[in-house]
């Protein structure tokens, strides 16, 4: 048995042959070091991952597993060098290629490059002459089969002693199982932006990768929707309305008795921190949320939370979501506003199901959001903004006794007196805005956008109006002259 790899190399696995093909199994932790580069430079490579949840439990049957033993690192260094050279190898999970070998292997021959065969499918029973010498400890079920069979139904017990060892080794594998070739009967979802794929995002205290950015499923957020939330937006280096959004999360925060909150200080720094690590200055959107954070047990009851609060930065390449030129389109949805008697829309709270009902019936309209109306039938907002309409000159906006009295809106009610416009906040009906000669919809990810259609009846005459116009003018001024700027910002 020759023990010399670089001869093994150079000899065995590029040696003379007679066949087109010559398949070599290799075990990524027995990797040596000083290994010819020819190793890597040559043939086609595809690496074998199987999730240590599976690995573990089969593994104590044998032998104490380690997480060294797992060879999860010399997994993850050779996929980096085969990267670094150009040749990325492709990637299979084993749970994959029992649940489904004829379509795993299909892939994995085409990526090789080469003639998939049925014949790969099965095979007779019994020791072959290839086997390595640890057949014997490992291999006795592989020798009874003749084919792939199905995973198992239900996973073996974890004993707790191998516990640590999975928290080492998941975070590997569930690395490598992100970059297995999407092979759903789905279609793999496109971003709206592609450049969103590799976001940085701040939670509970660090910066980590998009795919990684997770709460626990202890988080009070996961047990009952209790957080808060704003949207900020960035504009050439500065942060629109900052200290406006940061005052209303505290706010809500109070409001819901938070405890352990991070200080005004803190949140910034998080956020200039993840804005930099993305290099985001300009046409971005940050979604900021704070949660009572995790808990020691399931349940709803606060008094379970004990760790303190979950601060969560997600920030994003977005231009404004709304055509903000040619207008949007909105329909009136059945689903009423919450009233102040049952959950107070002050309260900048991430429990949005009654927003997300609406939306369902704007998206079932091909509309773009959905009017809501209050308890008495008056119009209060939108599913996701505040409204406004204009009528002979005079400006009038619902009163915020229903609707959140966004950010947005207060600023866009200071310009509209800025430019001596008379201005109304009172119970509109929604004939009032089919009426309307104007319509325009307000909130930090959309602007001020027109609305030229409602619920199927075109607003004055289908066209973005002169006030609307107007407005949209001064808006977009103050957002170039105003906001907090970023910290290492410099216009170019």
């Amino acid at each position: 048995m020759e023990s010399d790899g670089n001869k093994v190399v150079k000899e065995i696995i590029f040696g003379p042959g007679e066949k087109k093909y010559r398949f070599c199994k290799h075990m990524a932790k027995q990797l040596l070091p000083g290994l010819s580069e020819e190793l890597m430079k040559k043939g086609k490579h595809f690496i074998l991952i199987r999730n240590p949840l599976e690995i573990l439990p089969s593994f104590d049957k044998v032998v104490t597993p380690s997480f060294r033993e797992l060879g999860l690192v010399e997994m993850v260094s050779i996929y980096s060098q085969l990267c670094e050279i150009g040749k990325p190898p492709a990637i299979i999970d084993a749970a994959d290629l029992q649940a489904d070998p004829e379509g795993t292997l299909r892939g994995l021959c085409e990526d090789l490059g080469i003639p998939f065969q049925t014949s790969m499918l099965k095979w007779e029973a019994g020791p072959k002459p290839f086997d390595g010498v640890w057949a014997p400890w490992w291999y006795d079920n592989v020798h009874k089969s003749t084919c792939f069979t199905r995973p198992r139904k239900y996973p073996l017990p974890l004993p707790s002693s191998l516990y640590e060892v999975l928290e080492q080794s998941l975070p590997l594998y569930n690395m490598l199982r992100r970059r297995v070739k999407w092979r759903s009967s789905l279609p793999h979802p496109s971003l709206p932006v592609p450049a969103n794929d590799k976001l940085l995002s701040w939670v509970g205290g660090e910066i980590v990768p998009r795919e990684s950015a997770k709460v626990s499923v202890f988080d009070s957020v996961v047990q009952g929707g209790d957080a808060v939330w704003e949207g900020l937006r960035v504009y050439s280096g500065r942060i629109f309305k900052f200290e406006e959004h940061l005052d209303r999360l505290f706010d809500s925060a109070k409001a819901l008795a938070f405890s352990n909150v991070p200080t005004r200080e803190e949140v910034k720094e998080a956020v200039f921190k993840t804005l930099i690590c993305n290099a985001m200055f300009d046409n971005a959107h940050i979604r900021l949320t704070l949660t009572r954070g995790k808990k020691v047990t399931s349940g709803m009851s606060p008094a379970f939370n004990l760790y303190g609060c979950t601060l969560i930065v997600l920030a994003e390449w977005k231009p404004p979501v709304y055509d903000n030129t040619r207008g949007i389109t909105l329909v009136t949805a059945t689903t009423r506003r919450n009233s102040p008697n049952n959950l107070d829309s002050k309260i900048h709270h991430n429990n949005l199901l009654n927003n997300i009902l609406a939306k369902i019936e704007g998206n079932n309209a091909n509309a773009d959001d959905a009017i809501m109306l209050d308890k008495d039938g008056y119009v209060s907002e939108t599913n996701a903004t505040n409204i406004f309409l204009v009528k002979r000159g005079h400006v009038v906006t619902p009163h915020a006794d229903y609707c959140l009295p966004g950010v947005t809106r207060a600023t866009v009610m200071d310009l509209v007196v800025k430019e001596q416009l008379d201005l109304q906040e009172r119970r509109i009906s929604l004939s009032e805005f089919h009426t309307a000669d104007e319509v325009w919809t307000t909130g930090t990810m959309g602007e001020l956008s027109p609305v030229i259609k409602i619920d199927g009846r075109v607003v004055g005459d289908g066209q973005v109006g002169p006030v609307t116009q107007r407005l949209q003018k001064a808006y977009k001024k103050l957002t170039e002259a105003s906001g907090v700027p970023i910290p290492t910002y410099q216009k170019i």
